[in-house]
């Protein structure tokens, strides 16, 4: 039987989603197949690796003291030597678990953006999703936009600065921003799950907006709205022939797909979120779009050097 870590939580602003990610679509899927030997490794907000089987299970981090039980356990080494091997502390000695394929189920800053794949890579471990130069470069909104525009596929019109920028050209920043069209969307930039993000409508909104991306980030991106709107996902998978799977439309109810509609909607954490019937698949839209979603998607997933599995998000004028 395969030994497989299912790496999740870290020191980024999308913890909490990374604990909903590596459960309800990952370790209950690979316990149910009855194939794996499933272990969890859990990084803490502070960055402590701990392991236990109790991880498996989603409900542990339901209880609302969860993270003070598992400050009571020892962190866990982990040697990278020859591969991945995950050494656990005991009252005897130590317990040695050589691991055969690593599924990082990391959101955001040291996991999502190629720092993990790095770690991996080094340590000469297979492991699930895209390699370090794809994962950093669509990790950041505003390069994933320049690569793509490069290569002559549309992006929604943007600007973008750094907070240093914002600090000291402030004015030419806001004369940037008069160019794009109300109302607009402000995002951090190495950020998902749509934390940090916001819909502005007036000035006002735009600098308060501004004001939270940057506590999240010291990059920000502010773009056009898309109105009216179709939103598209597409997950593809593959290295050198990669498929494409059915287009999928989210089908939020609020004025964008926030944190509360993709993990929260219908119920506290865990119990919803990534199960709730929040989106239609295959989305009901013409075959004509469908097929400029499947070839633009695939397009931009071999452009940014994607391999394994990914996800590519479309803004859609309707």
């Amino acid at each position: 039987m395969k030994s497989i870590a299912v790496i999740f939580g870290g020191r980024s602003a999308e913890h909490d989603v990374s604990i909903i990610t590596a459960h309800t679509p990952i370790i209950d899927t690979l316990q149910a197949s009855g194939k794996f030997d499933v272990w969890p490794i859990y990084i803490t907000k502070e960055g402590k690796w701990y392991c236990d089987k109790r991880l498996n299970d989603l409900s542990f981090f339901k209880n609302s003291d969860y993270e003070q039980e598992i400050s009571k356990w020892k962190p866990i080494d982990i040697s990278i030597g020859d591969g991945l091997t995950i050494i656990q502390p005991g009252l005897i000695g130590k317990k040695e678990v050589k691991i055969d394929v690593v599924f990082p189920a990391m959101h955001g800053t040291y996991g999502e953006d190629g720092s993990l794949m790095g770690l991996l890579r080094m340590a000469g471990m297979p492991f699930v999703g895209c390699d370090i130069f794809a994962s950093a470069v669509a990790m950041d909104k505003v390069l994933t936009k320049q690569v793509c525009a490069a290569e002559g596929m549309p992006v929604v019109p943007y600007v973008w600065f750094t907070k240093e920028q914002w600090e000291k050209e402030q004015h030419d920043m806001r004369n940037k921003m008069a160019t794009l069209k109300w109302p607009m969307f402000v995002k951090p930039v190495h950020l998902g799950s749509s934390i940090g993000m916001g819909k502005a409508k007036s000035i006002a909104e735009l600098q308060n907006a501004i004001e939270v991306a940057l506590h999240y980030d010291d990059k920000v991106l502010v773009e056009e709205s898309i109105e009216p709107l179709i939103e598209i996902t597409l997950p593809i998978w593959g290295n050198d022939e990669p498929k494409p799977a059915l287009p999928e439309r989210p089908l939020n109810k609020t004025e964008f797909f926030d944190f509360q509609d993709k993990y929260l909607a219908g119920g506290k954490k865990g119990s919803a979120g990534v199960n709730a019937q929040y989106s239609e698949v295959p989305a009901q839209i013409s075959e004509e779009l469908s097929q400029k979603v499947v070839d633009l998607g695939l397009r931009v997933y071999t452009t940014l050097g994607c391999t394994g599995i990914a996800r590519v998000d479309f803004l859609i004028n309707a």
